[in-house]
C-alpha cells in the first residue's frame, strides 16, 4: 500500500461513518411488509440456542426462494439469538453495520478503479470518497438499509463490491506481472458469499466483463494472458446468452398474464422502460417526495403508446446505451457507470414475473450512475480549470444536499406512525400506504388497548377504501369495527361490491384466509356474511384442492351450515390422486363424527378421479 493509498483510508472511513449516521436516524423504526413473513412469523429463525442444527434450519427457511439465500437467513437467526427476541432495532443495527462496511469497501474499490482508469492519485481518492459518500447517504438507500428483509440485497451488494475490489487487484497484479491467484480466490469466495445472500450476485461476471470493455481493456503484461481473457469472456458471454434464450426465456415467457399478476411478459418489459427512467430520475433528483416506497399504483404499459411515455422511455434508454457504448474509449469511467446501471437491472427488469417496482433493486445500479456523474464532473473540472477551492465548495454543497435528503427520509422511517403517515401524504392513492397506516394504528391498539387507536385504524381503513377502492381496506374496516360490534350489513355490501368489480389476485384471496383465521381466533365477525364472502371468491377465483379442503373444514366446524362443506370436499377429492393423504385426513375426521355417508361420497369422487386418469 503506497502512501497515497494509506492516506485515503481515513476519508474512506469517515464517509462510511457518515453513511451510517444518516441511515441510523431510522434505526428505531418497525418491521414492515415482507418482514412479517420472513422474520416475524417465521419460527425457524427464532433460535434460542446457537447450535449447528438450529442455524442450518434457519438458513434454509426462506420459503419464497425454496431455501435459497441461506447466509442472509442465518444472519436473521443470529440477530434473534443475540437479542433474545424480535426487536426491529436489533435487526436494523446489523443492516446499518453492513451498510457502513459496504460504503467503506466501495470507496476503496472505486479508488483502485479510478487509478486504473488513469486518474491521478489525489483525484482518484477525492472522486472515490465522494461517490461512496453520495451512495451511502442517498435517500434511495433508506428502504434498502432500514427495510430489514432487504438485508438479502445489501449483504449481496457488500460481497459483490468486495469481489469487484479483489478482481481489480487481480487485474492490476496481472498488468504488473505479479502473482494474482490469491486475488482470484478472494474474488471467487466473495462472489459465492454474495450468491448465498441473494441470487442477483450471479451478475458478477457481467460486471467484470464491463470493466474489461471500458476501463481495463483486457490489458496484461503478457500478451497471451490478454488473449486468454478475451477468449474466456467470449465463452462466458456466449454461454450466458445461450442460457437466457434457451432456458430463461422459454421458462418464464408468457403471452397471458402471469399467475397472480395483471401483466404478461411483453407488458412487463414495456413497463420496465418507464420504471428504469423513474429510477434514473430518483437517482439524479434525490427528493424523498419522489420515493413513495409504495408503488402499487404504478400503471402497466399495455403497448408502445399506452401510455405514450413508454415509447419515450424506450428511446431515452436506447440513446443512453448508445452514448455509453460510443464513449467507452473516450470516457471509459462514464461508459462503465451507465452500463453498470443497465447490467444491475438485467434480472429484475426482465421476463421473470417479479413485482414491477422495488427501490432496493437500485443498490448496485446507483453506483453506476454516480460513477458516470463523477466522471462527467471530472471532465468539467478539467475543461473549465476549476480551482481546488471551487471543487471543494461544490462537492461539500452537493454532499450536504444529498445527505440532508437521506436524513429527512431516514428520520421518517425511524418511527412507525410518522413513517406511514408520511407515506400516505406523498402517495395518497396507494392502497398499500393506507393499509399500512390503518395496520400501524391497529398494532398500537393491540399494545395499548387505547380505543382512540382503534378509532384511528377504523378511520384510516374507511378513508383508504373511499380513496382507493381497495377491497382489503373495506375488509379491514369490517374487522376493526367487528371488534367493537359496530360492523353493519352495509359495510359488508361495500366489500362484496368491490370484490365483484376488481380482478381477483392474491390480495383478494388473502381477505378470505384472514377472515377464516379471525373467526377461528374468536373475533365476532358475522359468519353468514363470511359464508357469502366465500361464495363470491370461490366463484371468481381458482382454488387448489388443498384450499378447497381448508374452506370445507371451516364451513363444517365453524359455521351453522355444515352441509355447505361437502361440495368442497368432493371437488378436492376429484382433483387429488386416489388415496391422497389430505383426503385421508378428511375421511378420518368425518368418520370420527359419524358422517359415513359423506365419507362414502368423497371416496367415490376420489376413485372416479383415479379411473379417469387411468383412461
Amino acid at each position: 500500500m503506497n502512501p497515497d493509498c494509506r492516506r485515503s483510508l481515513l476519508p474512506s472511513a469517515l464517509a462510511a461513518l457518515g453513511a451510517g449516521f444518516v441511515m441510523g436516524l431510522g434505526h428505531n423504526g418497525s418491521f414492515v411488509l415482507d418482514d412479517a413473513q420472513t422474520i416475524v412469523n417465521n419460527p425457524l429463525i427464532h433460535v434460542t440456542a446457537l447450535d449447528r442444527d438450529s442455524l442450518f434450519t434457519a438458513a434454509a427457511s426462506f420459503q419464497a426462494g425454496h431455501g435459497s439465500r441461506p447466509l442472509a437467513m442465518a444472519s436473521f437467526a443470529l440477530d434473534f439469538w443475540r437479542h433474545g427476541g424480535l426487536d426491529a432495532a436489533a435487526f436494523k443495527a446489523t443492516n446499518l453495520l453492513i451498510h457502513v462496511l459496504t460504503t467503506f469497501a466501495l470507496a476503496r474499490m472505486l479508488r483502485m478503479l479510478l487509478v486504473l482508469a488513469g486518474w491521478s492519485e489525489r483525484s482518484a481518492t477525492t472522486g472515490a470518497v465522494a461517490i461512496a459518500l453520495a451512495w451511502g447517504v442517498h435517500p434511495l438507500q433508506v428502504s434498502s438499509v432500514l427495510y430489514v428483509v432487504q438485508r438479502m440485497q445489501t449483504l449481496s451488494t457488500f460481497f459483490v463490491v468486495l469481489a469487484l475490489w479483489a478482481y481489480l487487484a487481480l487485474r492490476q497484479a496481472q498488468m504488473k506481472g505479479r502473482p494474482a491467484w490469491p486475488w482470484g480466490l478472494t474474488a471467487g469466495g466473495c462472489w459465492l458469499l454474495g450468491m448465498l445472500s441473494k441470487e442477483d450476485a450471479v451478475l458478477f461476471p457481467l460486471y467484470c466483463l464491463l470493466l474489461e470493455l471500458t476501463v481495463l481493456r483486457f490489458r496484461a503484461l503478457q500478451p497471451w494472458r490478454s488473449k486468454s481473457l478475451r477468449r474466456m469472456y467470449l465463452v462466458l458471454a456466449l454461454g450466458g446468452t445461450g442460457l437466457f434464450f434457451l432456458w430463461v426465456l422459454p421458462h418464464y415467457w408468457s403471452w397471458q398474464a402471469y399467475p397472480g399478476r395483471d401483466f404478461n411478459s411483453v407488458e412487463r418489459l414495456l413497463t420496465q422502460s418507464r420504471i428504469l427512467v423513474m429510477y434514473l430520475g430518483q437517482m439524479l433528483l434525490p427528493l424523498p417526495s419522489l420515493m413513495p416506497f409504495n408503488y402499487d399504483t404504478f400503471s402497466v404499459s399495455r403497448g408502445l403508446l399506452s401510455p405514450p411515455a413508454t415509447l419515450a422511455a424506450l428511446l431515452l434508454l436506447a440513446g443512453l446505451l448508445a452514448w455509453a457504448w460510443r464513449w467507452r474509449q473516450r470516457r471509459p469511467v462514464f461508459s462503465l457507470g451507465i452500463l453498470l446501471f443497465f447490467a444491475g437491472h438485467l434480472i429484475t427488469s426482465n421476463v421473470i414475473p417479479l413485482e414491477l417496482v422495488f427501490e432496493h433493486r437500485n443498490q448496485l445500479p446507483l453506483i453506476g450512475i454516480l460513477l458516470a456523474l463523477g466522471d462527467l464532473l471530472q471532465a468539467g473540472i478539467t475543461r473549465w480549470q476549476l480551482s481546488g477551492r471551487q471543487v471543494a465548495i461544490g462537492l461539500t454543497a452537493t454532499m450536504l444536499a444529498i445527505g440532508s435528503a437521506g436524513a429527512f427520509r431516514a428520520w421518517h422511517w425511524g418511527e412507525p406512525i410518522r413513517f406511514v403517515e408520511y407515506s400516505v401524504r406523498i402517495s395518497p392513492d396507494s392502497p398499500r400506504a393506507w393499509l399500512a397506516l390503518a395496520g400501524t394504528w391497529f398494532d398500537s391498539y393491540k399494545e395499548s388497548r387505547n380505543n382512540t387507536d382503534l378509532d384511528r385504524a377504523i378511520a384510516a381503513s374507511e378513508e383508504g377504501a373511499k380513496r382507493t377502492g381497495s377491497p382489503s381496506a373495506y375488509a379491514n374496516a369490517i374487522l376493526y369495527k367487528s371488534m367493537r360490534s359496530t360492523a353493519t350489513p352495509a359495510d359488508w355490501q361495500h366489500l362484496f361490491r368491490r370484490l365483484n368489480e376488481v380482478p381477483i389476485g392474491p390480495p383478494e384471496k388473502d381477505i378470505l384466509w384472514n377472515n377464516l383465521k379471525n373467526v377461528r381466533a374468536g373475533i365476532p365477525l358475522d359468519r353468514d356474511q363470511v359464508i357469502r364472502l366465500i361464495s363470491i371468491l370461490v366463484r371468481r377465483a381458482d382454488f387448489s384442492p388443498v384450499e378447497d379442503i381448508q374452506i370445507g373444514a371451516f364451513l363444517y366446524t365453524q359455521s351453522e351450515q355444515p352441509q355447505l362443506a361437502l361440495p368442497y370436499f368432493i371437488r378436492a377429492a376429484r382433483a387429488l390422486p386416489h388415496g391422497d393423504p389430505a383426503i385421508g385426513q378428511v375421511l378420518g375426521a368425518l368418520q370420527a363424527r359419524g358422517q359415513d355417508d359423506w365419507a362414502q361420497s368423497i371416496r367415490r369422487a376420489n376413485a372416479a378421479q383415479d379411473m379417469s386418469i387411468r383412461h
